[in-house]
Order: structure tokens, then C-alpha cells, then sequence
């Protein structure tokens, strides 16, 4: 199905980009401690210049871990079930649990974001930093992880009537 393969191929891409965030944090981390320690010269934006970037790497990969079964499951009852009653339980799941703990996410976050930027919030201290971003950030991850379970709803019911059409 194209929504299917258009909201994996989403977040697929958006798990590998925010990957390389990674990278710069881990960057910005070893340059810190080098200037403080073999410089004695700490710098004044790494500290949060790295929490933030940590958020954006932690909240932006919420749709990508979901996509691969990353997300803690527990199926100690779904276990030991046959295939399709486990679909059905598995789909109940994501309109009891998921969805709902989607809306809130995705309704909050965006309340959240647009608060920030209106009110122009920053970082404090010595350098101040514009925290928005890192809530929009937040926003636009509750809706990738929502169109992700979207997408794993699918799947399970599409499992579900190929399995039937099969047998």
C-alpha cells in the first residue's frame, strides 16, 4: 500500500538524517571537555548547545524505533496467541492505548511549541539559546510517531486479510 510505504519511507529517512546528530552532539562533547580540561578555556554555549541537540536526536526518533519494534513491548499475553487473534489484540492496543496517548502527545506539544516561540523563550545563562526549535522539534515527533502507528495498523490489518485470501 503507498500510505504505507510513504509513512515508513518517512520516518525511515528522518531516522537516518537526526543519526547524524549524533555525531555533531558526540563532536561538540569531546570538544568541550578538550578545551576545559587540556585548555582550561571551557566554552559557554556546549552545555546546552548539546542538551538540545540530545532532544532533537531523542524525540525526532520516536516514529523511526516504532517503525523497527524498538519501543518497549510487552506481549506476555500476545505470545502465546495465534496469528490473527494477536493481530486483533495488537490493533485494539493501538486504538485503546496508542492513539489516545498520541492525541495528548501531539495536542500538547504543538500548545507547547507555539508558546515557546511566542514568547521568544530562551536558554539561560551565559549564551542564550532559542529553545523552540527543540519543541517544535518535539511536535512534529508526536506526529511521526502517530502516522508510524498509522502505518503499523496497516500492516496488521492488511497481514490479517492476505492471510485469508491466502488460505
Amino acid at each position: 500500500m503507498v500510505l504505507i510505504r510513504l509513512i515508513d519511507g518517512l520516518n525511515e529517512i528522518v531516522g537516518k538524517a537526526v543519526s547524524y546528530v549524533a555525531v555533531i552532539f558526540a563532536g561538540m562533547i569531546i570538544y568541550d571537555v578538550v578545551m576545559r580540561y587540556g585548555f582550561n578555556a571551557p566554552t559557554l554555549w556546549a552545555f546546552d548547545l548539546t542538551k538540545m541537540f540530545f532532544g532533537f536526536y531523542f524525540v525526532l526518533l520516536g516514529g523511526y524505533a516504532l517503525r523497527h519494534q524498538a519501543h518497549v513491548k510487552v506481549d506476555l499475553v500476545t505470545e502465546n496467541l495465534p496469528s490473527r487473534p494477536r493481530q486483533i489484540v495488537e490493533v485494539l492496543g493501538y486504538l485503546i492505548f496508542f492513539f489516545p496517548f498520541c492525541w495528548v502527545f501531539v495536542t500538547k506539544s504543538w500548545e507547547f511549541a507555539l508558546r515557546s516561540y511566542a514568547q521568544g523563550e530562551t536558554t539561560y545563562g551565559a549564551v542564550q539559546i532559542p529553545v523552540y526549535p527543540v519543541k517544535i522539534a518535539m511536535a512534529v515527533a508526536a506526529c511521526l510517531l502517530a502516522i508510524q502507528g498509522v502505518s503499523e495498523v496497516l500492516k496488521l490489518i492488511f497481514k490479517q486479510s492476505e492471510q485469508r485470501h491466502v488460505g
